[in-house]
């Protein structure tokens, strides 16, 4: 059998095994570690073990990622998001549509110091639904915005599924953050773009909420001022080279200990939540990466991603059509699994194709993972979806797919705008 035919057997047992439910690592190391050895040798593939199994574990970039995502549980369990919702609420709640566009700035402004999109969803559907059920707003589109929002997690900085981007694909994290700023924030505009165009053409959508004075105003914004700073500061280090991506980590969580610690809500028990939390999230993240080297250098040894290339490139069609079409498994992927464990699987095939072809690599970064994060809020296994689900019992889910299809459209314009203008990512790095 051919090595071309091995990778494409080891494609079709890798989806085999996880539709049996087994993980996404384990069925990525499994099935790359079984293929080395059958392209190669036993012994290439327990060199893969001994030796890059190290190199992977001792890498110091890879400290990044239980960093970030203490901040954000440290930020979560201390109940700040809680001030991020109010602040938001005191300025736009009084619009039509206004509790749908304070979820939609308050997930942007917890995207910025928690990374998960899931997390994001969970936290501001915990304290939005009630309030939007209170004021009587289509639940479909409540529903559907704090879904979505939620999907700005994993696009604004800092992002794990960015740094594992990064990692995988040898690429600066700094570039990838700085580069997804502008998108994360562009995409949220586009968010508020939909509620304001449906709810001002249809008031019972989204009823305006009572006015706030400027007094209040001006109180509530005093409460996130440390999460601005925070992010101003985690970010803005990095971007202007105060420290590098593992360090401005460290600094982050220490700022948010720090600000948790001063606003008295941290609890020991909350402590070591977001502990045990972080160290789930990261153990989960850290083999995924490892099953995803492994897979890699099997399909590597195959040679199939070079192959794709070189046949994506020979093709008599624009290099726009095929990079269409490579979206689109994108978008079905993500639909039908996790978004990073998609990811993971269809990045060293892909990212190498559509670089071929001629696009920058950060530009691709980007685009792949707002494309994949299209997937959380979309049919069957929108993973944001059934979080709202878990929080809502009583909304049908194919509400829920529904009020988050408004927000499709946002999505479409973004990766219009990206891909006629690349320089909105390009121009920061």
């Amino acid at each position: 059998m051919s090595p071309t035919a091995i990778a494409v057997l080891g494609l079709v047992v890798l989806f085999v095994v996880m539709m049996l439910r087994m993980p996404i690592s384990f069925a990525m190391f499994v099935v790359g570690f079984l293929g080395i050895m059958a392209v190669a040798t036993p012994g290439a593939a327990f060199n893969v073990i001994s030796a890059d199994f190290w190199d992977q574990f001792s890498s110091y970039s890879l400290s990044v990622i239980p960093l970030y995502i203490l901040m954000g549980e440290i930020v979560f369990r201390a109940g700040i998001t809680e001030k991020v919702f109010a602040a938001a609420y005191r300025w736009v709640g009084q619009f039509k549509g206004g509790m749908l566009s304070t979820v939609i700035l308050a997930s942007a402004g917890f995207a910025s110091i928690c990374g998960s999109n899931s997390a994001t969803a969970a936290t501001m559907g915990t304290i939005a639904l009630p309030e939007m059920k209170k004021y009587k707003y289509d639940s479909a589109l409540s529903t559907g915005s704090v879904a979505s929002g939620g999907t700005l997690g994993i696009i604004i900085p800092p992002s794990t599924v960015l740094l594992v981007l990064a990692l995988q694909t040898q690429l600066s994290i700094k570039d990838l953050f700085v580069a997804s700023f502008i998108p994360g924030i562009l995409l949220m505009v586009l968010f508020l773009a939909t509620v304001m165009f449906l709810c001002y053409r249809n008031p019972e959508l989204g009823p305006a909420g009572p006015k706030s004075s400027m007094k209040e105003k001006l109180t509530a914004l005093l409460g996130v001022i440390p999460v601005i700073i925070l992010f101003a500061f985690v970010v803005g280090g990095l971007f202007l080279g105060w420290f590098t991506p593992t360090e401005s980590g460290g600094m982050g969580t220490a700022g948010a200990f720090l600000i948790a610690l001063s606003m008295r809500k941290l609890t020991l028990e909350k402590m070591k939540t977001a502990v045990l939390s972080t160290l789930r999230s990261s153990s989960m993240i850290i083999m995924m990466v490892v099953g995803a080297m492994v897979f890699g250098r099997f399909l590597t040894l195959t040679r199939l991603p070079f192959e794709v290339a070189e046949w994506a490139t020979s093709l008599p069609v624009h290099s726009s059509i095929i990079l269409l079409a490579i979206l689109l498994v994108y978008v079905i992927g993500g639909a039908l699994m996790d978004a990073l464990g998609f990811l993971m699987i269809s990045v060293p095939l892909f990212f190498p194709t559509v670089v071929s072809l001629g696009y920058d690599p950060i530009w691709v970064a980007v685009i792949f993972c707002i494309v994949t994060s299209m997937g959380a809020i979309t049919p069957p296994v929108g993973v944001n979806v059934f979080v709202i689900k878990g929080l809502s019992p009583e909304t049908p889910v194919t509400t829920i797919f529904r009020g988050a299809g408004y927000f499709m459209v946002a999505y479409c314009i973004c990766l219009i705008i990206l891909t006629l203008f690349p320089q909105v990512v390009l121009f920061l790095t």
